[in-house]
């Protein structure tokens, strides 16, 4: 058993805080009576069982030492080995002092003591660090094998049986033990998993939402500097389109940001974007997807973006995941087309039926710029010179949230200039298509 305590690690979980001194008030007041009658009925049987020796000194030490085991199992973790050593030690010298008095209890030796004992074993197990586990075991266990001593009528055949029962009982306690040591193990497991999990989501939300206004706004303020750097006169029409082209990139990125820590606070659902539920003729088809996405992220700066839907598309209904996906592949193919592709002119975003099963859809968004030597659409954040130490945030996790969603992402330079980024989603082919519009 010692060799058992011992392999655990040493860290006390996550799990295993301990429970704040109000923990009972903060109880519903049902459950505060219910744990205060079975305090009652637990005293009232420790009482019983000492008045069952029939001399007072020791019913009032039998009294004592119960209480103090049944209170050991309730105090808090950190005091936990403090009072388990105090209660199993009182319980000890009891038991040696009984066996040697004339009065002793005919019927118990004091079950709910032995009981408590048991439990403050598992408990021990689970909560106390390896090394002073093991001794408190031994300690605990000691004063379990001790108890049936105070016996008044037990011979040694009796009492080996007895001991058998109870070694049993203090393995059964051990594993006990254990098994909820590693219980809250997975649980602590499980919650850094969960808040790894949102901390990439809103990773993943932060870019998505912000990263292509603020690129607009660099894009744009660039574009003033180099129209007041040539030297000439500039209309003042111009210059204000401009600067209104920067102010409206700047609120946008204020709104999503905002949106953003909404989401993060609770007080609100989603981020500002494309959602199943923001079209209010049910289902969005593919084009309408498309359109709304590029009218939304492509009016902030050059270059021009058209949107191509094949015909065979036509009609065909988005489900609700696919919806944000696409949207987010709008979103970042935009994004890296401003900052990546030199002397882009076109930007096109197209949709087709995918070349293979399962992906029955293709998204696609190409640039016919030259690549700014970190390899254009979907590759670093920021400047060429910083992409090493900033680079692959948004296409990371556009490719996350593909998978996720059951499709594949690539990207890569085309024939000749530009470059382009793929996505291909599982979507049901023409045929699945039409029959899915006509059930909406």
């Amino acid at each position: 058993m010692s060799s058992a305590l011992g392999a655990r690690s040493g860290a006390l979980p996550a799990g295993g805080a301990a429970r704040p001194r109000g923990a009972f008030r903060a109880r519903p007041l049902l459950q505060q009576i219910l744990l205060a009658l079975v305090a009652a009925v637990l005293l009232g049987l420790v009482i019983a069982e000492g008045a069952d020796t029939g001399f007072v000194p020791t019913a009032v030490a039998t009294a004592v030492t119960g209480t103090l085991s049944l209170y050991a199992l309730v105090v808090r973790r950190e005091l936990l080995p403090r009072w388990a050593l105090f209660a199993a030690g009182a319980s000890g010298v009891l038991s040696v002092v009984s066996a040697n008095l004339a009065h002793r209890p005919e019927h118990t030796s004091g079950c709910v003591e032995l009981c408590a004992l048991l439990a403050l074993v598992a408990r021990t197990v689970r909560y106390v660090r390896p090394l002073r586990a093991t001794g408190l075991f031994v300690v605990l266990a000691l004063a379990v094998g001790l108890e049936p001593l105070r016996l008044a009528k037990i011979d040694s055949e009796q009492l080996s049986i007895v001991e058998s029962v109870l070694v049993l009982c203090l393995f059964t306690a051990v594993l006990a033990g254990l098994c909820l040591w590693l219980y809250d193990r997975l649980r602590a497991r499980e919650r850094r998993s969960i808040r790894e999990a949102q901390r990439l989501e809103y990773a993943r939300e932060l870019h998505d939402f912000v990263a292509h206004h603020v690129t607009a706004i660099v894009a744009q303020t660039r574009a003033v500097r180099f129209a007041t750097a040539q030297g000439r006169e500039q209309d003042p029409a111009d210059l204000d389109r401009m600067l209104e082209g920067i102010e409206n990139a700047a609120s946008q990125s204020l709104s999503s940001m905002r949106g953003m820590v909404s989401v993060l606070r609770g007080t609100a659902d989603a981020p500002a974007g494309a959602t199943a539920g923001s079209y209010d003729d049910g289902l969005p088809d593919v084009a309408s997807v498309l359109e709304r996405a590029v009218g939304e992220l492509a009016a902030a700066a050059p270059p021009s973006v058209q949107v191509e839907v094949d015909p065979e598309l036509t009609g065909g209904r988005l489900p609700p995941a696919l919806v944000d996906v696409a949207y987010s592949v709008v979103r970042e193919g935009l994004t890296n087309a401003r900052r990546h592709a030199r002397a882009a002119t076109r930007v096109t975003v197209a949709a087709g039926p995918g070349t293979e099963a399962p992906y029955g859809l293709e998204i696609s968004v190409t640039d016919d710029g030259e690549t700014d030597g970190g390899g254009g659409i979907g590759v670093g954040i920021g400047d060429a010179g910083s992409k090493a130490a900033h680079g692959g945030f948004g296409l990371t996790g556009l490719a996350e949230r593909i998978e996720g969603a059951g499709g594949r992402l690539s990207a890569g330079p085309c024939e000749g200039a530009g470059w382009r980024l793929t996505a291909e989603l599982p979507l049901p082919r023409a045929a699945e298509l039409r029959s899915s519009r006509r059930a909406f």
